[in-house]
């Protein structure tokens, strides 16, 4: 059974196409043309053990916020598509990911009732190179509303603002990671995690 997303989204603002694997190996083709953003996603596909590319072109001469939010939508979309019907899966998964001075908690359900909370520490440092660090939550914001994920992220502490946002992406890696693999069980009897009977 294939786990691929793919999807297309271009708007007056941005050409976005995203295609992910959910059963790779962590092989990442990304351009977004914001450097430490490819850098983030480039940590999702590797930590997450996700085959990703992602192609944007967006309208950088006026900022990078509608390439950075378009390609989290259809980031979001490409992996909700992968997820299929879910059964079988884990559903639930967290990490706690440590880089230097900074710690972060990720906890995920791929529940199909999109919800983000999130904190991180106040007064960061307002850039990295061209990366606005206010766009974190809402690359986590659009990459929920697409996907249709339960998603709690919380950084208790850190100082530079480098490794604040980085290892968010790690331990989101990570937890999308757990909560998408396959539990042998569940997919033998081919349970949906869900007294609902749907997700």
């Amino acid at each position: 059974m294939s786990r691929i997303g793919r999807v297309e989204r271009t708007t007056k603002e941005t050409s976005v196409l995203v295609e992910i694997d959910l059963d790779g190996t962590g092989k990442v083709d990304v351009s977004t043309g914001v450097g430490f953003y490819d850098h983030m996603l480039d940590q999702l596909g590797r930590h997450g053990l996700f085959d990703l590319s992602v192609k944007t072109e967006g309208d950088l001469h006026i900022d990078s916020h509608h390439t950075i939010e378009d390609t989290a939508l259809a980031l979001g979309a490409a992996f909700k598509q992968a997820l299929g019907d879910k059964v079988g899966i884990y559903r639930f998964g967290n990490c706690t990911v440590p880089l230097d001075e900074s710690l972060a908690q990720v906890t995920v359900d791929l529940s199909g009732r999109p919800y983000l909370v999130h904190t991180e520490p106040e007064n960061m440092a307002p850039m990295i190179g061209e990366y606005d660090t206010t766009m974190t939550r809402h690359i986590l914001e659009s990459f929920v509303a697409q996907a249709q994920v339960a998603l709690h992220v919380h950084v208790p502490y850190g100082r530079n603002a480098h490794h604040i946002v980085e290892c968010q992406f790690k331990a989101l890696a990570r937890a999308l990671r757990y909560a998408s693999e396959i539990d042998p069980r569940a997919a033998a009897a081919g349970v949906l995690p869900s007294t609902k009977g749907a997700l």
